[in-house]
């Protein structure tokens, strides 16, 4: 690897890394599982990192995509067996509570939905963004979405009494997803 390639690549994970982490986060639920998936898709990305023409980010996008997906058809779900039981909320919190048992619901999801949601409501891209990024068309995307959305509501009944308005700007968005923390995680 010459030296012009090792460094754009250190300057692309070095400015972008942490906002694919917080993909790769939803798309998971769980911090190692998402450090694992991001290094993956960018040991992917490096090895091919000269052919790479335009958006590099998209490129690396696609893989967490996809290799998400594989790894689940692979390995299918697994239980983890934990030492305690997940804090619950306090009771006179209910933001809090709706909050964990919408995240939860979403990761009862099945994967192709799971992303398919990330990528149309936490990315706020358009049908055909995501049919690109997960290679399928947008009629997919669509029923997948709607599937995903009635499966939530039915799980977290607090979600069926929200509003369906339109989706934020995606500029805001995606700005402000820059600088947060994955879902979940502590500051």
């Amino acid at each position: 690897m010459d030296d012009t390639v090792e460094r754009e690549f250190t300057e692309f994970v070095t400015g972008r890394a942490h906002a694919l982490l917080q993909v790769a986060y939803a798309l998971t639920g769980d911090q190692h599982a998402a450090e694992d998936l991001l290094q993956g898709a960018l040991a992917k990305a490096l090895v091919r990192w000269r052919h790479i023409e335009g958006a590099p980010e998209a490129y690396v996008r696609r893989i967490l995509y996809r290799d998400h997906v594989s790894a689940w058809r692979r390995f299918g779900r697994r239980e983890i067996p934990v030492a305690e039981p997940p804090e619950r909320p306090a009771p006179d919190q209910p933001e809090a509570a709706l909050r964990l048992a919408a995240r939860a619901a979403l990761l009862a999801l099945p994967p192709r939905q799971r992303a398919v949601q990330v990528l149309r409501y936490l990315e706020d891209r358009s049908l055909e963004e995501t049919a690109a990024l997960l290679g399928c068309t947008t009629g997919t995307v669509g029923s997948q979405a709607s599937r995903a959305l009635a499966k939530l509501r039915a799980l977290v009944p607090g979600l069926a009494e929200l509003p369906e308005g339109p989706r934020p700007a995606a500029a805001s968005a995606r700005a402000d997803a820059d600088e947060d923390v994955p879902m979940g995680v502590q500051r």
